[in-house]
């Protein structure tokens, strides 16, 4: 269960202090995790492991937010 250990250390991850590429590495590294915990939930059906994805999807968002701009 290498990815939800992975997955963990990266919502503890602070977010302030990014430059734009690190940004953007930052959103694709949360959609690889979230795409690897989600073959694992399609097997096991745990409840943590969507909560999981649910918290990485909302950190996912705010920084893709942030990087889209403001209108």
């Amino acid at each position: 269960m290498k990815i939800i250990e992975e997955a963990l250390a990266f919502e503890t991850e602070t977010m302030s202090n990014m430059s734009t590429s690190d940004r953007v590495h930052a959103s694709r590294r949360a959609k690889d995790l979230i795409l690897g915990l989600n073959d694992i939930y399609k097997e096991n059906k745990d409840e943590e492991i969507m909560d999981l994805m649910k918290r990485l999807t909302a950190k996912k968002q705010k920084i893709e937010k942030r990087l889209k701009g403001r209108p």
